[in-house]
């Protein structure tokens, strides 16, 4: 009988227990034993391994549909752990820990499911997953994992900013003010951008893309009512200003004379029941990691192409993106992907009116 592994890390979003749910499904399907991994990393560097067995009432299915993850993400540990290790030079000691913590369980195979950061550390450090095969399933909000047509939690969070949005919008028209709403992202605009045009937002800033103040406030009072959303990423930066982005372009329009507020939808868009885009996605995607466990396949990440769930190398995604130093995590580079100066999407914003920039 395979023992299987299972832990969540990184951020939490929308769809971490719907995956967790169909991992053990499927897996139980097959006649595996599954144990969960509780705080993620966090639970690795303790002794013994902070774990629980896992069965179908585990994460009942009525239940698989919450945000947040049931075995958590860990805490700030984590990166006290790390960072602590990197500063002194211990970071053959801090992998090796992890991976006694690993080899202890007597683990077949681990399902890691996390981010691009996850990713990029499982894979620069992989010798921490020797002598199991460890499978990779993307989630993240940021939508900024290369190789994969979607991320778990992604459309859930798309769905929540959209919800948040709606409602401002009722009070934006009663009151003849504009919302410039801060989307969460970090450094990748996916997110502002698909709930912008499905909000039908006047204008999307994101950081792939320069803009004008000035052309976004003549934007702004060029079109035919007094009322609307402004999308804003969170990675975007002004020069000369500092502070959250939302606040910078608020004080800009505030000063052109123009009345608005600014609006943080924050940690609402990494939670909110799982829509049924996530749920199948998840579904999908347990079904890959535990079909690449059965053919022994290890270092792989699965992957949306198209309708079809595939598994890519660790090593493919990591070259595949954009590598860039990680501003959490000390001497860590991530593979980062972002919105492509062809996505489609930019030229529906356009045709809708919407400015996105100053876009060629």
């Amino acid at each position: 009988m395979k023992k299987i592994g299972i832990m969540t890390t990184g951020g939490d979003c929308s769809g971490l227990n719907t995956v967790i749910n169909r991992i053990v499904l499927g897996a139980t399907n097959r006649g595996w034993r599954m144990v969960g991994i509780i705080d993620g990393t966090d639970g690795l560097c303790v002794r013994p391994a902070n774990v629980i067995e896992m069965n179908t009432d585990t994460v009942p299915i009525e239940r698989a549909r919450l945000a947040g993850s049931f075995l958590h993400n860990g805490n700030a540990c984590t990166m006290m752990n790390f960072e602590s290790a990197v500063k002194n030079g211990r970071m053959k000691q801090f992998n090796k820990m992890l991976h006694d913590s690993l080899t202890a369980l007597k683990l077949d195979a681990l399902v890691l499911i996390g981010g691009n950061g996850s990713f990029s550390l499982s894979w620069k450090n992989r010798d921490i997953y020797s002598g199991l095969s460890l499978v990779c399933i993307p989630k993240t909000i940021d939508f900024d994992i290369p190789l994969t047509d979607r991320t778990i939690g992604f459309d859930t969070a798309t769905n929540e900013l959209v919800k948040y949005c709606d409602q401002l919008l009722l009070t934006a028209r009663s009151h003849h003010r504009w919302f410039v709403v801060q989307s969460m992202g970090r450094e990748c605009g996916r997110l502002a951008l698909n709930a912008g045009v499905a909000i039908g937002a006047d204008a999307i800033i994101i950081p792939e893309i320069k803009f004008s103040v000035d052309n976004l406030i003549k934007h702004i009072r060029g079109v035919d009512h007094d009322y609307g959303i402004i999308m804003v990423s969170e990675g975007i930066t002004i020069r000369g200003s500092s502070g959250r982005p939302a606040d910078m372009i608020s004080r800009k329009l505030t000063a052109a004379g123009i009345m608005n507020r600014a609006a943080f939808p924050d940690y609402i868009q990494r939670a909110g029941d799982t829509v049924a885009g996530d749920r199948i996605l998840a579904a999908k995607m347990a079904t890959a990691a535990l079909d690449a466990i059965e053919n022994r396949e290890t270092y792989v990440m699965t992957a949306l192409r198209g309708n079809e769930c595939v598994t890519i190398p660790l090593s493919e995604f990591y070259e595949s993106g954009d590598i860039a130093r990680d501003p959490n995590i000390p001497d860590l580079y991530t593979s980062n992907a972002y919105v492509e100066p062809d996505d489609p999407l930019l030229g529906v914003a356009g045709a809708m009116n919407i400015y996105i920039g100053d876009r060629k």
